[in-house]
């Protein structure tokens, strides 16, 4: 369908760079200032992080639930060799006690986080189990936590005043993207983006991109954790006894191909070998598959990035014609610090953050500038922000992106202001994630280490709009009689902007609930 409206700059600014105009937006008589005004008010820590678990604490109850899972098998196993020689079977010690490996109840109402360390709907995570029994199903405790952390993320999204960086983590949190689909990601897939990327989205690519490639969920998404070299210490032990450990490839390809250089960018099988080789050694204490000694990770807790000098594969590397020197952990440092660097990763960066905002087909000249702009000041954040801010492509008048799930989700609710506000205090974490799940993007699990889509033809199919009317209706219902006119709030954030298709419509509707859903679901929502 063809597009013909346009929108003002003001609108422009809060709806194609931002989140979504809102009710509580001020006039902004200076869009670009208004934009880059919010590198100086940005908050890097979230709202209520301070109520979630750590990664240590987290990990902690994955470790403890593995070793007492393990003995309780042994246990069985013990216990079946008896009863196959003739002894009486046993149940293994605490099996009554077990507890079933399932989610807790989805709450009815809306219910504040628990104190950190305290699993919903289950014991303290530190409350011993009786003797010979499982301790809590660790898919509760994780799943508790994805559900928390992804409801932060929600709630800031839609009461933050920095709209435009904050779209910025989201982008880096898909470019850098890790599915919580695998129980050991998934407590710790929204702790990446806190912890690694909100507090370099303002600085340089290369610090956030050593942050996101050391992050445990990283390392374990992708299984870099169990990744140890042939010629190590650890592997050619193993291969005196008949056993081999192996090399991962998985983090080295997708670093590569996804994270900097970008597809058909001159790098070869033989690189990402190389380069997977340097990786060795980059693994989680506690919970990667396997284990690690004690002794080699005293005295770093639990879900903490260790490097394991042990199964790091020696020798030099040679990688795009660049020799590496054995450097131990720095080897692979030093060429994230290349990569990070390079022209490919400028050009593959460039076009997807101009293809996030401004076209799903972005204008070649357009990522030239972005591209010049990162190289230029050594993959400065803030100068590649503020290269597409000033660009005239960005600022086109009529309306290029259609809004994924997650971006139309947080719009509707910008839209509404205190209404808003109102209806996410009835709505619960699992509601408001479950909300994105029917619409196709479940926060943090996409299908595949590529992240989710950015263009219209991966969203706008007939089957996806009804449920964002289905959706729309639900939160137009939550947000009651607090919107008694919904043509007042159309005019309020789209004023002559607003459609006389649209503006018919919502004046049309049998009721303001109605009203204010075909408002929600309107091209001026759609699109930006």
């Amino acid at each position: 369908m063809s597009i013909t409206r346009s929108m003002n700059t003001a609108l422009i600014a809060t709806s194609r760079f931002g989140l979504g105009a809102g009710p509580q937006d001020a006039r902004i008589d200076d869009p670009r200032r208004w934009i880059e005004d919010q590198f100086v008010r940005y908050q890097a820590a979230i709202g209520g992080a301070d109520l979630l678990a750590s990664a240590t604490q987290i990990s902690q109850d994955l470790m403890d639930y593995q070793a007492a899972q393990k003995a309780f098998n042994q246990a069985k196993t013990a216990q079946a060799k008896l009863a196959a020689n003739g002894a009486p079977a046993m149940p293994p010690p605490g099996a009554s006690a077990m507890l079933p490996i399932t989610a807790p109840p989805k709450p009815t109402g809306f219910t504040p986080p628990p104190p950190m360390g305290m699993a919903p709907a289950a014991m303290p995570a530190a409350m011993p189990a009786p003797p010979g029994a499982l301790p809590p199903a660790p898919k509760s405790i994780v799943q508790a936590q994805y559900y928390l952390q992804a409801g932060r993320r929600i709630r800031n999204a839609v009461t933050t005043d920095t709209p435009f960086v904050e779209r910025m983590v989201h982008f880096w949190s898909n470019h850098f993207a890790i599915s919580t689909e695998q129980m050991a990601v998934q407590g710790l897939g929204g702790l990446m983006e806190f912890e690694a990327i909100r507090p370099h989205v303002l600085g340089r690519f290369e610090d956030m991109l050593f942050a996101v490639e050391r992050h445990p969920a990283m390392l374990l998404y992708l299984q870099q954790a169990q990744s140890s070299g042939p010629g190590s210490k650890v592997g050619l032990d193993a291969a005196k006894h008949g056993r081999k450990v192996g090399l991962n490839e998985n983090l080295a390809r997708e670093i590569m191909e996804l994270h900097t250089l970008g597809v058909r960018s001159g790098y070869t099988q033989a690189d990402v070998t190389e380069f997977a080789r340097a990786l060795t050694g980059w693994t989680v204490t506690g919970i990667a598959r396997g284990g690690l000694p004690k002794a080699l990770t005293d005295p770093l807790p639990v879900g903490s990035f260790v490097f394991v000098d042990t199964i790091h594969e020696p020798g030099a590397r040679k990688i795009l014609g660049k020799t590496y020197a054995p450097q131990g952990e720095m080897q692979g440092r030093t060429i994230l610090a290349d990569f990070a660097r390079h022209p490919a990763t400028a050009h593959h960066i460039a076009t997807k953050l101009a293809r996030h905002v401004v076209a799903d087909d972005p204008p070649p000249a357009l990522v030239k500038h972005l591209a010049k702009a990162y190289l230029s000041s050594d993959g400065d954040l803030p100068t590649l922000y503020r290269a597409l801010i000033e660009a005239k492509e960005a600022w086109k008048p009529s309306p290029a992106k259609f809004r994924d799930p997650w971006l139309w989700t947080i719009a509707v609710y910008r839209a509404l202001g205190p209404a808003g506000a109102e209806a996410l205090g009835k709505t619960n974490d699992h509601a408001l994630v479950d909300s994105l799940t029917d619409l196709g993007q479940t926060i943090w699990r996409p299908g595949s280490p590529a992240g989710y889509d950015d263009i219209a033809a991966s969203w706008a199919a007939p089957d996806a709009l009804l449920r964002r009317v289905e959706l729309a209706s639900r939160v137009a219902g939550q947000a009651g009689a607090s919107i008694r006119d919904p043509r007042a709030l159309a005019q309020h954030l789209f004023s002559s902007d607003l459609s006389p298709a649209t503006a018919a419509a919502v004046a049309g509707a049998e009721s303001p609930r109605q009203g204010l859903a075909l408002l929600l679901v309107s091209p001026e929502m759609l699109r930006c």
